[in-house]
């Protein structure tokens, strides 16, 4: 089987190619073109298989990670955008929940309010309503209202219509209706029902959901659909299937119906390879770094497993999204993050950001503010005539020119001190998220090791793993196409739910049987559009649950097999147990509230397979040392330029170790092993950074 990977960066997109038969790798990394990514995708897909020497004819699988949604999401760049809702409720994407960003401040811009989903004119109202708890109609649907509504978006020009009515989660029957008015109204227009979206309670998280699935739906699903065409129109002949925020893949059909799903998908890839990377160099509790051009990814998987954010903690750019999304948190540090003094004289670095175009200054490609790649430049730890393997050389004079102009004069420093001094305000974000994400969730990140890759994850690594007691930093053999393997890694998978609310102390098992019966269908059907062979489908029951007066929910894994007593006592143990390890207690003197059931369809992918590499001695061989030369390092608060070794990482071996100060050089990144410190190459071509003399698995 031959399968390609795609990640597309906000600078760069990088392409992996694997070939399962004879275990060769291919790589390509091309720009990312902002203003279509899927001119840049296609590029590189091209130029990936030029590199294996094979048609696209023969590609099986596709696979695809991007940040689209979110930047639609984050950049308020969205489809113009109407809600038709029930009388009465106009205002619930306004009003939101009491929760602010700042307690305390009376000026705060609230993003929900100064750039809403759904403008208010184009929030309409009918008349219907079903009430709890179950589901009872109480004023019938007014389908003339309903079509005058319709009318009404469409002469205002909407471009993505969402219909979010109060306890459809409960009886679905009005929205139903309310689509099928629409569809014989005004069929073109992209539609999103929440009873589809999210089938949940919490009236407001629901609304916010379906809104930002119909605002960045008609450019998402566009995108795809472009990149599907050009795909075939190219001869690929394979399906293609996207990353989702849950951390598993869906196809083009899945994705476009449901493209809030795929919010944090390019960030999620990043995740799963980095914890396989971790596993294969026998490391299970990973803290994975993902440094790309534009922003830092960091993820916690204690014992290779990934965190699930809670459903009320998943938003995006202040907006709520109640789908299923993997815990990582985004900060804008990477190589384009651009340094400098502010209004009050503080020395700033970032999220501000270069991207692809301009670029940093030495790219010259134009741009004319200092970045941490410009810093790393004139520091010697980038080598100008050897960058993305020798595809560009980098003009460090315009980098000294740019630093000295916006950073030595304003500060009154010395150019290698603000170089420094930039890098370090960058590592601290970086170590800030990652204490935010370990320590403050109860992980000690002494427990674990950091697993470095993106373009510029492995330059900054080290030293962050020395701040924060990290005894191993392991960096991937192809750590800027990290991201792009963790794609081939990941599984296809389907969320389904359904709210519920029973107590467990006397629940109704006949339900919560059918239930979970009419979710598992609908997961096999999914799946059985996938083509996804019976063999390789996996069923995952879960379960949302809190105690009796507690407002917000955990999520469980419920257990398999016929519901009766047994499955209800074996939930009850689940939930105590997940309840103590979250919160470190638990109360079984408490009734327990089952709050939404949820059926996960997973169709497993085949495992992504490891290349030994090539054994050594100790000492890597003469030809891997390419030159020395003088690097500035921090010695205690002033620079200290130390003669350093550049090795070439294609020509290391397994059981090579090297000693610091060093960098080792590939086509992908450049990796910076301070002074003191061993790194050591295993047999599957990690560099393994020894932080502390007691550097072992965990």
């Amino acid at each position: 089987m031959i399968r390609i990977g795609v990640d597309v960066g906000g600078t760069f997109t990088d392409l992996v190619l694997i070939d399962d038969d004879d275990g060769s790798i291919s790589l390509a990394k091309v720009p990312t073109t902002p203003e279509d990514p899927s001119i840049g995708t296609m590029e590189g897909a091209l130029e990936i298989c030029r590199e294996a020497g094979l048609s696209p004819e023969k590609v099986d699988q596709f696979f695809h990670g991007t940040t689209i949604a979110t930047n639609i999401v984050l950049e308020h760049d969205g489809a113009k955008t109407g809600m038709i809702t029930t009388e009465g409720y106009r205002d619930i994407l306004h009003i939101a929940r009491h929760k602010r960003p700042y307690n305390f401040s009376l000026q705060q811009e609230l993003p929900w309010q100064k750039y809403p989903l759904v403008k208010r004119r184009h929030r309409l109202t009918v008349r219907e309503r079903i009430i709890a708890p179950h589901g009872e109609v109480l004023t019938p649907l007014d389908e003339e209202q309903v079509r005058q509504a319709v009318r009404k978006l469409k002469k205002a020009g909407v471009e993505s219509v969402a219909v979010c009515l109060m306890f459809s989660f409960l009886n679905p029957d009005h929205e139903k209706r309310i689509g099928e008015i629409v569809r014989e109204e005004w069929p073109e227009v992209f539609l999103s029902l929440s009873h589809e979206v999210i089938p949940q309670y919490r009236e407001y998280e629901r609304f916010s959901t379906t809104c930002l699935n119909a605002y960045v739906g008609p450019r998402t699903a566009l995108y795809i659909q472009n990149l599907e065409t050009a795909l075939k129109s190219n001869r690929f002949r394979c399906g293609m299937h996207l990353m989702q925020s849950s951390g598993g893949a869906a196809t083009v059909k899945g994705a476009v119906e449901r493209p809030v799903t795929m919010l944090m998908s390019g960030p999620v890839a990043g995740l799963i390879g980095g914890i396989w990377a971790g596993k294969l160099a026998g490391y299970s509790n990973a803290i994975t770094l993902d440094v790309g051009g534009t922003s830092a990814d960091i993820g916690v998987a204690p014992d290779g497993r990934m965190s699930m954010r809670h459903l009320l903690d998943t938003n995006i750019g202040g907006y709520q999204a109640m789908i299923p999304m993997v815990d990582i948190d985004t900060i804008g540090a990477g190589g384009g993050s651009i340094a400098y003094v502010d209004s009050g004289g503080l020395f700033r670095v970032g999220p501000r950001s270069a991207g692809a175009v301009p670029g940093p200054c030495c790219y010259g490609r134009g741009g004319e503010l200092p970045t941490t790649t410009d810093c790393n430049a004139v520091l010697g730890r980038l080598n100008p005539e050897n960058f993305l393997g020798g595809r560009m050389t980098l003009r460090t004079d315009l980098s000294r020119q740019a630093i000295e102009t916006h950073l030595c004069r304003p500060l009154g420093m010395e150019l290698e001190t603000a170089a420094l001094g930039a890098l370090k305000i960058l590592n601290h974000g970086m170590i800030q998220s990652i204490e935010m994400n370990s320590v403050r969730k109860g992980y000690d990140p002494r427990e674990f090791a950091l697993v470095a890759f993106g373009g510029a994850g492995p330059l900054h690594a080290c030293e962050i793993a020395l701040e924060l007691a990290i005894p191993v930093v392991i960096i991937p053999p192809l750590p800027g196409l990290t991201s792009a393997l963790g794609l081939l890694a990941a599984d296809v998978s389907y969320d389904f739910s359904q709210t519920q609310f029973q107590l467990l102390s006397d629940p109704n098992l006949e339900r919560i049987a059918e239930d979970y019966a009419r979710l598992e269908r609908q997961a096999e059907g999914q799946l059985e559009r996938d083509n996804i062979p019976p063999e390789r489908r996996v069923m995952l029951r879960i379960a949302e649950c809190r105690y009796q007066g507690q407002g917000y929910e955990l999520r469980v894994e419920a257990p398999s097999g016929p519901i009766g007593p047994e499955f209800i006592e074996q939930l009850i143990a689940a939930f105590h147990a997940t309840h103590e390890r979250e919160y470190s207690r638990r109360f079984e003197d408490k009734d327990i509230e089952l709050v939404n059931i949820r059926v996960v369809a997973i169709g497993r992918i085949p495992d992504l397979a490891a290349r030994p590499l090539a054994e050594g001695g100790l000492q890597p061989e003469a030809s891997a040392l390419t030159f020395s030369r003088e690097v500035i390092f921090d010695n205690g608060g002033s620079p200290r330029a130390i003669s350093t070794p550049h090795y070439d990482r294609a020509r290391l071996k397994a059981g090579n170790v090297i000693e610091g100060p060093a960098i080792v050089e590939q086509a992908d990144t450049t990796t910076l092993i301070p002074p003191n410190l061993t790194a050591s190459v295993d047999v599957h071509g990690n560099l393994i950074v020894q932080t502390t003399p007691a550097g072992g698995g965990s």
